[in-house]
């Protein structure tokens, strides 16, 4: 599991520091204007899980999943509904993480 960290786009444009997606899943910073963009470089579609770990009423709320289509890119907004409650980053992970890259860009 790798601690992923935001980079953040400057006025002038940003290239972002992608990272390998994890086998073991990723961690995340989660705030306003963040954001978790998947390159899924594969030949297969893949699905992105970020875990929900609130509840409400009592009941828990589903997680979010993204279904990046091969050689596709996708986008989910780290908002603090994602936050852990022990370390206050998102928990993600990957169907499959062959040729799958990973970006935290910040606003």
């Amino acid at each position: 599991m790798a601690a992923l960290s935001a980079t953040r786009v400057a006025t002038s444009g940003t290239v972002p520091a992608y990272s390998s997606a994890s086998a073991g899943g990723d961690t995340a910073p989660v705030g306003g204007g963040l954001k978790l963009h998947v390159s899924n470089g594969s030949g297969s579609a893949i699905t992105v899980t970020l875990v929900t770990p609130g509840t409400l009423d009592g009941l828990a709320i589903g997680d979010a999943a993204l279904v990046v289509p091969a050689g596709g890119h996708g986008f989910v907004p780290l908002t603090a509904v994602y936050r852990d409650p022990v370390t206050g980053r998102a928990n993600i992970t990957y169907s499959s993480v062959t040729s799958v890259n990973v970006a935290v860009i910040s606003d």
